[in-house]
């Protein structure tokens, strides 16, 4: 019998030789959940200049527990004169702090009467203040490459005034289901057939890892047809994904079909769900490649081999490190279970109590069971040969990004 091969083997010679794609000028203003292909320097300081945090009244620290005549009113976006000597400015929040002052007052801790303002005697230079450049310094690292661009980081280009930057040009990826017995939604069932569920789950995750879905087909159970999807696919997509046809049944068409056109590595993986994985290289016209992953036909398998596998290939294809590793979170199991010569990847709930996180485990983990998959927002990764009572701390790959 041959040796099951550790999921890192396999995660190796997928990632071998991966090179981040070219960078292409994008608008800002479609730029979300694209990757940085260079880093971005800051044009200028944030904030441009020192301002109030609050409502309040700015003034020397010298005058604290004095009386003081207002000098002038400073609303945001208004320029602020200079504060003339023994009085204070009336000040709102981001307003300009004028030059001389060196503390804001918040309005709640002054008295106002008809001789002026009266001060707290008890003050700290530098109260209330936000000092220019306190956020970002203008020359420098704004955002750096590898970082896929979500709410805040955009936020941060437009305080900068940027309106494009070079981002990473998005993986083509070809998604080919196989099987006869596999319909879409819509039409109805004959006997020995079913939906096929892997197209809109794929989809999802593909676009959801940053990839661009290119070609969206199925492959008939015939050899001559698969091997022309193939070679049409790899001439227009950077990876090519199918689900299924990798075995060495009589109607499994994908093995010899990519071996007749590239290169391919059959895996049996020391893994469950997803024992079986192809790996392998198809031929471009123009002299390059397409990299070529078989998931198993089986939903659950490919729902966890495409967290386990194309989530850090499309991560290496954009050269976002936060795509190549899912973040480990260690929970206490409420469950037990017994593994054997694989490792187990159990589809969990993570509960977080005030005495740390809590994985709970879905009742049936069958690899059939793909309602295990919908509610589950982490993988506990069960190492074979073990035993896990309630109770064990196991790591856990948190399912986000």
């Amino acid at each position: 019998m041959t040796e099951l091969a550790p999921i890192e083997a396999a995660l190796a010679a997928l990632l071998e030789g991966v090179a981040p794609l070219d960078g292409e000028p994008l608008a800002t203003t479609h730029a979300a959940g694209r990757v940085l292909a260079e880093p971005v320097m800051a044009r200028q300081d944030v904030p441009g200049f020192d301002n109030s945090a609050m409502d309040g009244y700015a003034l020397r620290i010298a005058d604290a527990g004095a009386c003081l005549p207002v000098s002038q009113r400073i609303a945001a976006g208004q320029p602020a004169e200079p504060l003339a000597p023994g009085s204070c400015a009336r000040i709102f929040t981001g307003g300009e702090l004028p030059e001389g002052a060196d503390c804001v007052v918040m309005q709640e801790r002054v008295e106002v009467t008809e001789a002026g303002i009266r001060l707290p005697a008890e003050l700290t230079p530098g109260d209330n203040i936000r000092r220019r450049g306190r956020d970002v310094a203008a020359g420098s690292e704004l955002l750096p490459a590898g970082l896929r661009l979500e709410a805040a980081a955009l936020g941060h280009l437009a305080g900068q005034g940027i309106t494009e930057v070079r981002v990473r040009r998005r993986p083509r990826v070809a998604l080919i289901n196989t099987g006869d017995e596999v319909i879409e939604p819509g039409t109805p069932l004959a006997p020995g057939q079913l939906y096929n569920s892997n197209r809109p789950m794929l989809a999802r995750l593909i676009e959801d890892f940053g990839g661009e879905l290119v070609c969206l087909t199925r492959a008939p159970d015939d050899l001559v047809a698969t091997r022309r999807l193939l070679q049409e696919a790899a001439e227009q997509a950077d990876l090519v994904i199918t689900t299924g046809g990798v075995s060495v049944g009589e109607e499994d068409h994908v093995k010899p079909a990519v071996e007749a056109l590239g290169r391919l590595d059959l895996w049996r993986l020391a893994l469950r769900p997803g024992k079986p994985l192809a790996l392998g290289r198809l031929p471009r016209p123009d002299g390059g490649e397409a990299r070529f992953v078989g998931l198993p036909g089986n939903p659950v398998s490919g729902y966890v081999g495409a967290w386990l596998f194309l989530r850090p290939l499309l991560g290496a294809l954009l050269g976002c490190p936060a795509l190549e590793h899912l973040t480990s979170v260690w929970a206490r199991a409420d469950f037990a279970t017994r593994t054997q010569a694989r490792r187990h990847y159990l589809r969990v709930m993570l509960r977080f109590t005030p005495e740390g996180p809590v994985a709970e485990a879905f009742a049936d983990q069958n690899s059939g069971v793909l309602s295990s998959c919908v509610m589950a927002n982490a993988l506990a990764v069960v190492p074979a040969h073990s035993e896990v009572t309630p109770g064990d701390r196991l790591e856990c790959l948190w399912l986000s990004d």
